[in-house]
């Protein structure tokens, strides 16, 4: 067991296996450090792979006040375990809540990030939804807290981009509802108030999005709807990014899809390792439909 010491003195649980280029894995809102157990197990063995649980999720510590939560922080928390294992630099791959906390990683600190892959980030992003998403968490938030997360699992594991999961997978699904109904109660609300009522739309993002320059990937499955609109969005913003679209496949990327996942994230650090994931052409204008002179 090992563990990280943030700067407001909250301890971060970490695991890691295998050897190599370091790979940090950043779970989801419906996940912890073992929601990456596929990619633990295939990627630990050419890369040092470090998976961790975020503030309020157990067995990391659960701040009570919510204060203690904020998109700024869970990017300082990444920083903070890659300093507990001294890395100094890795491949940061993030599902969702996690995926914010990766693109948000590329803006705070670049220096520290080989390459960034953001999976299936976007509830909220969109600027027409923007305010009934920050009151729908909030509403989240309030079901975590009076019903508790055994309780509240049951509902929450069957939203219309979970099923896909279950459809596919039942057990592996299973697995999933039944660690949700796991997590604490507080912490879950917590996080909803702090980051993900609280996060900038990607959308506001954009001025700084077209001057990163870390290797970015960008996934999202087809009937992740809400997900779909801001992955485009990245792609046409960020100039080192690459985007795949997963077909017939919903929000649980790497659970839902491990073998095309893993594929993709493979083929994706290999390339950014020999040096050849590289900046858009500036002849690939997007404005231009055929060339006539």
């Amino acid at each position: 067991m090992s563990w990280a010491t943030t700067s407001d003195n909250i301890r971060l649980y970490y695991e890691e296996a295998g050897s190599g280029t370091p790979i940090v894995f950043v779970h989801e809102f419906g996940g912890d450090w073992r929601s990456w157990e596929p990619q633990m197990r295939s990627f630990s063995r050419r890369h040092r792979c470090i998976t961790f649980s975020a503030r309020g999720f157990k067995p990391s510590d659960i701040p009570q006040d919510v204060k203690a939560y904020s998109q700024r922080q869970a990017v300082h928390d990444i920083l903070s375990v890659m300093d507990a294992a001294k890395i100094e630099r890795a491949h940061i791959v993030g599902l969702s809540m996690g995926g914010f906390a990766t693109l948000h990683f590329g803006l705070v600190a670049p220096q520290r990030a080989l390459s960034l892959t953001v999976a299936g980030a976007g509830y909220g992003a969109e600027k027409h939804t923007e305010e009934y998403f920050r009151n729908l968490s909030r509403e989240v938030a309030k079901q975590f807290a009076t019903l508790g997360s055994e309780t509240f699992a049951k509902t929450y594991s069957l939203g219309a981009s979970r099923v896909q999961y279950q459809n596919k997978d039942p057990r592996g699904w299973q697995e999933f509802a039944i660690q949700l109904g796991e997590h604490d109660s507080t912490g879950c609300a917590n996080t909803m108030r702090g980051v993900q009522a609280e996060r900038p739309s990607i959308y506001d993002l954009e001025a700084d999005l077209k001057k990163m320059t870390v290797p970015t990937l960008i996934m999202v499955g087809d009937e992740d709807d809400h997900c779909l609109a801001p992955g485009i969005f990245m792609k046409k913003t960020i100039p080192t990014s690459g985007l795949i679209v997963m077909p017939k496949t919903g929000h649980t990327l790497n659970l839902e899809e491990p073998e095309r996942f893993n594929r993709d994230l493979s083929e994706f650090i290999d390339t950014v390792e020999a040096g050849r994931w590289l900046a858009r052409d500036p002849r690939a204008l997007g404005s231009e439909i055929m060339k006539t002179s």
